[in-house]
Order: structure tokens, then sequence, then C-alpha cells
């Protein structure tokens, strides 16, 4: 009978599978807005991330005016236009609307989505779509995380010490699942070039 020698464990150097190989590209930074859209206040939060680390760049949330839902999305545009036009992300994250029970709630929601949406295209930003729990499980390791310990995990992972509000928080998530998304994407890419 063959057997085939292997080497030690002990022989193993970390570093050597951590470098990068010939041929393999770094990930190039980018700038990523993430949009946790609301009809009365939508949630936004800019990062920058290169695979290896991500830096909080700002958040907060954009309160809508008292009044009719037009100029409530109205206020959602144009301050998504501005966000775009000062930040300039390359990639935009948006939480995927989800149905709720009450069917007018829904829709208002869709609506101030797609405002945030109309604003985000004045860039050339790539725009991707995630749903709640798929942000969920992304930051917090189950798509049945409450909104405390979703924050909690936002202000870990981007090392901050400030308070958040929720809607900011959100933002910040979406933005953090793309970014270890891209990550993750980017790793697979490479893997199936060297095969």
């Amino acid at each position: 009978m063959r057997t085939s020698r292997t080497r030690s464990w002990r022989a193993l150097d970390p570093g050597a599978l951590a470098a990068p190989r010939a041929g393999n590209s770094v990930q190039p930074r980018a700038r990523v807005l993430g949009l946790d859209p609301g009809s009365r206040r939508t949630g936004f939060g800019i990062i920058d991330c290169d695979g290896t680390r991500t830096v909080h760049v700002a958040s907060g949330a954009i309160a809508t005016p008292d009044g009719d839902l037009p100029r409530r999305l109205q206020a959602i545009f144009e301050r998504v236009r501005d966000l775009v036009r000062e930040y300039q992300p390359a990639e935009i994250a948006i939480e995927r609307v989800f149905v709720n029970r009450n069917p007018d709630s829904a829709l208002k929601l869709g609506q101030a989505r797609g405002a945030a949406l109309c604003g985000a295209f004045t860039g050339a930003a790539a725009v991707f779509e995630y749903a709640p729990r798929e942000i969920k499980m992304a930051i917090v390791g189950t798509g049945a995380a409450e909104k405390m310990q979703v924050q909690h995990m936002v202000k870990v992972l981007l090392s901050l010490e400030a308070r958040l509000g929720t809607d900011e928080s959100d933002a910040l998530a979406v933005a953090l699942c793309h970014a270890h998304g891209r990550s993750l994407r980017a790793r697979l890419g490479s893997v199936s070039s060297r095969t």
C-alpha cells in the first residue's frame, strides 16, 4: 500500500497564506454609501473599505419635513443627491423593502426608497440591494437580530464611541453588509482566476 508523505503542520507559514500571490490584485479601496429608507427618517452611512479595513466617514439621518408625502419624498431625493455629490461614493447599498402587514406603510416605504434611489442615480455609483435579514446576518450573525444588537455590532465593527440613532446605525449596517460581501466576492474572484 502506497502512502503519501505530507508536510507537518509545524512547517506551515501563515504569512505565506495571507500574502497575495503574483498576479492577484489587491481589492481597490471604495467608498460605500448605505441607505436605510423611511418616509419620516432615512438613515445614511458612509464608509471607506479596502477588503482589510473599514473606516467610518459620515452618518446621520435625513429628517423629512412635516406635511404631505410629495414634500417628504422631495426632501429625501434632494438630500441623497447632495450626499452623492459631496462624498462621491463608488458604490451604494440600499435596504430592500419588505412587505409589512400594513399595505399603506409598505407603499410609503417603497416610495421613500424610490426617492432615495433617484437621488443616488445622480452619480456614477453602482447600486446594490440587500434584504433586511441578509443585513442582520452579515452584521450580527442571525437574521432575527434586534435593532439594539445591530446598533451595538455596528459600533464595535467601526470602533465608534458616539451614540448612534437607529436609522443611522441601520444605514451603516447596510454599508457594512455590502463591504463584507464585496470583500468575499473579490476573494472568490481571485480563487476562480487561479483555477
